[in-house]
């Protein structure tokens, strides 16, 4: 058995077309791959704390010199990590907000993205300590075209980040355009399905 992390960010409910594709995505996966577990975060209803100072000492203190204060500051971030580490696939609905990705999915990433547990600061610059074979998987829902675009700030953070911990196995799937008309929506989201079943078949082959 798999466990699979699927988190959404889009603070809308139904009307939310990166919720969706993710969901289109659970249900394509479970009947295929009945065994496995999903966990589920809804980042965007119930977000994760933003760090803070206490959060700050607690991740640069050694574990034994940690008060029960500082315990209490990072025990979010351990829970969330462990989760993270536990899935060999996660996939993400993540809306384009303003060029990125919603202000929720940035406090996830610095919860989860912590030194001593996911990087290490090595004499040869920073190392990823997530070893294992991952895959992320990143639905994302955009109004305009932004493939190859410079005010993409989307894709090219999330693959800096996730190879900073050593994850190099990143598929994206784009739904763009979703402002431009009924039909320019409608060819879009066709198209992300075609290749959310195609991720999943990929993987079914491996």
């Amino acid at each position: 058995m798999k466990h699979i992390l699927h988190l959404d960010s889009s603070p809308r409910g139904d009307r939310s077309l990166s919720r969706a594709l993710t969901a289109e995505f659970n249900r394509t996966w479970q009947q295929t791959y009945p065994e496995d577990k999903i966990i589920y975060r809804d980042l965007g209803h119930n977000p994760v704390p933003f760090i803070d100072e206490p959060w700050i000492a607690a991740a640069f203190s050694p574990a034994e010199q940690l008060t029960p204060e500082l315990k209490t500051a990072i025990e979010i971030s351990n829970e969330l990590i462990d989760e993270f580490l536990a899935a060999k696939v996660c996939v993400f609905g993540i809306p384009m907000y303003n060029y990125t990705i919603p202000a929720n999915f940035k406090a996830y990433i610095d919860q989860i993205v912590r030194v001593g547990r996911t990087f290490a600061v090595t004499s040869n610059g920073y190392e990823g300590l997530v070893k294992d074979k991952k895959k992320i998987l990143v639905i994302t829902t955009r109004g305009g075209s932004y493939a190859n675009h410079p005010l993409d700030f989307q894709e090219p953070y999330l693959q800096a980040i996730f190879e900073l911990i050593g994850i190099t196995d990143l598929t994206f799937i784009h739904a763009e355009n979703l402002a431009m008309g009924q039909e320019a929506r409608q060819q879009s989201l066709a198209d992300a399905r075609k290749v959310i079943q195609q991720f999943i078949s990929a993987f079914a082959a491996c």
